[in-house]
């Protein structure tokens, strides 16, 4: 007979999974049944396919499946209102020093504005809970805000580059000592900004992509102040427009990497820091298991991802503990939502989903 458990192990952030029942679930819930994940040996499960968790000492809900990314509000509202004054400061600035390098770096703080909006919106999101129609909730738009904000930059690259090669062509004076000046209050910042992020950028894609980011500003900035220094020193007006070709091809190659990433991701690829190939190893190491097949691993946010496979016995297996192998899955891999679907030799032989590039 085929039958499947699903295994979850929903954490906040911060909070390590031993790989030990929960002492929520040795209590019991309203119903008066067990809660250790097993019933004479095999997983228990509701009449939804869910394990049954009642509240523990790391906050779980009897309903709460679902975790996200820390809280990061308020560095989102102080990133994005002061890079939105500076690069409206910049831009002004940019049009009376007649300097293209400075607008560009103004435009590419816009994008940043932008960036911190979509971000900060996708992590609202993914706290809100799953609907009936949304059974994943809203993490996966954090996926599409890392994806949309890749796209307008790229649009920007564009624009700054052909003002660049026109100016170019036709040089014009450049009021240097206020683009230093301006460029400098630039550095301060997008450097305060990126250290807003610096504690949540190991957990979260969404979190380190605006780190990074704004720590590239920095350093952009820093390049338009020695290039104005350059101006200053030299005369070479020419100096401005290479300035600005050059902050184009640093912020397309930033740009280019998140793309594809977040494209991946998009696409349900294996996230970038989970090997597949270590994950069935894995699993096909665990007693009694024979084969692994139907094995996905995909992301459902920029900081969940998820695992679906079916497990083939050879025989009855010894012991079957979900709780267990959701906590492993989550320690060894940082996968926290996990189905797994158990077979016999012969419920594998009709299965559909066995051959590797069946999907």
């Amino acid at each position: 007979m085929e039958w499947a458990y699903r295994v979850a192990s929903w954490h906040r952030p911060g909070t390590m999974d031993t790989g030990k029942p929960d002492t929520a679930q040795k209590r019991g819930d309203h119903d008066g049944h067990s809660h250790d994940g097993l019933r004479n040996g095999a997983p228990r499960v509701d009449h939804h396919g869910h394990d049954h968790h009642g509240p523990d000492q790391h906050g779980h809900a009897h309903h709460g499946h679902h975790h996200g990314p820390s809280r990061h509000d308020l560095a989102f509202a102080i990133g994005a209102g002061v890079n939105l004054v500076f690069a409206l400061t910049e831009v002004g600035f940019g049009f009376v020093a007649n300097s293209v390098a400075l607008i560009a770096d103004a435009v590419h703080n816009m994008g940043d504005v932008l960036g911190l909006l979509l971000g900060w919106m996708a992590v609202w999101l993914h706290r809100r809970p799953p609907t009936v129609r949304r059974t994943y909730g809203w993490g996966r738009f954090s996926i599409l805000a890392a994806l949309g904000n890749a796209a307008i930059l790229l649009v920007s690259v564009g624009a700054i580059g052909i003002e660049a090669v026109h100016r170019m062509h036709a040089p014009a004076p450049v009021a240097s000592g206020t683009v230093m000046a301006v460029a400098a209050i630039g550095i301060l910042v997008n450097g305060g900004s990126a250290l807003l992020f610096l504690r949540g950028r190991h957990g979260d894609l969404n979190i380190r992509a605006q780190y990074l980011h704004l720590a590239a500003d920095a350093a952009v900035s820093l390049g338009v102040v020695v290039a104005a220094l350059g101006m200053r020193l030299t005369g070479w007006p020419w100096l401005d427009p290479v300035t600005s070709l050059v902050i184009a091809l640093v912020i397309a190659h930033s740009t280019w990497a998140a793309l594809w990433e977040a494209s991946n991701l998009v696409m349900d690829a294996v996230p970038a820091g989970v090997s597949r190939g270590a994950v069935h190893d894995w699993l096909m190491a665990l007693p009694g298991v024979t084969e692994v097949h139907d094995l996905h691993i995909w992301a459902l946010s920029t900081t969940e991802t998820a695992l679906t496979a079916h497990l083939v016995y050879g025989g009855e297996p010894e012991d079957r503990r979900p709780h267990d192998l959701a906590a492993e899955l989550r320690r060894r891999f940082g996968i926290g939502h996990a189905t797994v679907q158990i077979e016999s030799d012969a419920d594998a032989a009709l299965c559909r989903l066995r051959p590797n590039d069946v999907v």
